[in-house]
This record gives C-alpha cells, sequence and structure tokens, in this order.
C-alpha cells in the first residue's frame, strides 16, 4: 500500500493510492498517525482524483525527523570520518519536508546545494527501551528521501541543525508500507541522480547500523511515536567529497530512486527571495 498526503480545506489529509491516478481518503493526518494500523483498515470511501489534488507529506505537524550521518562505510571512509560506534543523529524540522517536484532553492551564501540519497523509516507504534527486533516489527512503512545539504553552513561549526534545515531542503516520497519492502537488510537499492548520471549506487545491505538498531538506539533515550520518521544516512557519492567538488546549481535536476519504496524528483532553483 502506498499512502500520500494532500491539502484540505483545513489542514491535511492522507490517503492510499488506487491505481496511477485515484486516491482513497483515510482522514486527517492528525487523526490518521493516532493508531496508524486501524486507520488503514477503513471501509474505502469514494476516490479522488489524484491530479486535481495538491500533494504533502503525510507526516504529522508533530513529527520528529531524525536523521542518522556516517552510516555507510564507503560514506565514512570519503570523508575521511571515524567509523562511529553509535548512530550519529541530527533533527530536521517537519517544515523542511516537501513531495517530489518540489523545487529546492540554494540558500543564498551557499555555492550550491548537496545531495544525500536515503531510506526513510517511518515509526508505526509507540517505542520505549525496545529491542532492535521489537522496533523493526513496530515500522509501518518505508519513504525515499534527499537530504539536501547547505555544506557551507553545515562545516561551519560541529553543529549540523541548520546546514540541514534549508528551505524545501528535504524532499520525499510516498509510504510505502512495511510489509511490500521487507528488511532492508536483506538490500534495498539506492541510486541519485543529477541530470540523469548516477552519482550514488549504493544498497541499504551496507548500512553500519540497521533500522532496528537505529531506532532501538533511540528508544532508550526518547520515545518514539507514530508518525516519526528515521532517515538512516547516506551511501558514499556526495558532491562535496569529489574532487573537484560538484554541487547542486539552478537548472539542476536530481532524483533518488529506492527499489521497492520509491522515487523522488527536486529541481534546483536559486535562492528565495522574501517579500518584507
Amino acid at each position: 500500500m502506498k499512502l500520500v498526503g494532500y491539502r484540505m480545506a483545513e489542514g491535511s489529509g492522507i490517503g492510499r493510492l488506487d491505481g496511477e491516478s485515484k486516491l482513497v481518503p483515510l482522514g486527517s493526518v492528525e487523526q490518521f498517525w493516532v493508531n496508524p494500523a486501524r486507520a488503514i483498515s477503513r471501509s474505502a470511501e469514494k476516490g479522488l482524483d489524484l491530479a486535481e489534488l495538491s500533494l504533502v507529506p503525510p507526516v504529522p505537524a508533530a513529527a520528529r525527523v531524525l536523521c542518522v550521518g556516517l552510516n555507510y562505510p564507503a560514506h565514512v571512509a570519503e570523508g575521511t570520518f571515524q567509523r562511529p560506534t553509535h548512530p550519529s543523529v541530527f533533527g530536521r524540522w517537519t517544515r523542511s519536508l516537501t513531495v517530489s517536484g518540489t523545487p529546492a532553492p540554494v540558500p543564498s551564501g551557499e555555492q550550491g546545494l548537496d545531495w544525500e540519497g536515503e531510506l526513510v523509516a517511518v515509526v508505526g507504534q509507540t517505542l520505549k527501551n525496545v529491542s532492535a527486533v521489537e522496533a523493526l516489527q513496530a515500522v509501518f512503512g518505508y519513504a525515499a528521501f534527499n537530504d539536501l545539504t547547505a555544506r557551507q553552513t553545515q562545516h561551519r561549526t560541529t553543529q549540523w541543525t541548520v546546514g540541514k534545515n534549508a528551505d524545501q531542503s528535504g524532499p520525499m516520497s510516498e509510504i510505502v508500507t512495511a510489509d511490500e519492502v521487507g528488511d532492508p537488510r536483506d538490500g534495498l537499492r539506492i541510486i541519485t541522480c543529477v541530470n540523469g548520471e548516477i552519482m550514488q549506487d549504493g544498497n541499504t545491505a551496507d548500512m553500519i547500523f540497521s533500522v532496528g538498531d537505529i531506532l532501538a538506539y533511540l528508544s532508550e533515550t526518547m520515545t518514539l511515536y507514530p508518525g516519526d520518521l528515521v532517515v538512516t544516512g547516506t551511501p558514499n557519492g556526495v558532491g562535496y567529497t569529489r574532487r573537484p567538488p560538484r554541487l547542486l546549481q539552478p537548472g539542476d535536476e536530481v532524483t533518488v530512486e529506492i527499489e521497492r519504496v520509491g522515487s523522488i524528483r527536486t529541481p534546483i532553483v536559486g535562492a528565495l527571495v522574501r517579500s518584507a
């Protein structure tokens, strides 16, 4: 089952895709994530025409977006980092999230944006002090993600928050339920392309910390709730480690595709200009 979010007169709704042109409503986003297992079993309502809807990320406003850095050995090596002994976690805000096709602006003062194709695990149950096995069983679904990064800002300090929260820098795909994906440790190919050229070609089987490991680690300190997103890290092939570095410029288009999960397309544009 594939789920997408869409704008309603008040707030956002969530629905399952029915073929390529219809969406079956499953209620508001906020109501859905109270009990997602129950929500997906609701009797089907009349389908809506997908082309007439404005899509949004199918994520509750209060969701945490917890991102893991340095989770693939080859990416650790290309950045000349030390292999981590625990997941290295930073946060994104839900306001940075977008859907496929939404332009991502290069922030003023940046020479470009960098790409990071990643797998997202979407929490489906409340988790606290759970094992890796229990955590994996509580995953509701998965999505493709591009952790677009303002590298200059990120590298100015040891704290990554600002560089990882540029406007419209978190495009994600629809959510695919976990039963259609399986265990990411068995291997999901991740491909990132810029203007059709492959930049990243990795596999989730290579992750240092598995999805279950990450969720269990987080649950030791913080309670995870349905709708929280855990972004599990990127393979090697990012732009800033290339010689010379290569960053996304206005006019470029970047895509991320993960087998059995989905794909996202993001056009890059110039800096946003805010009116007074």
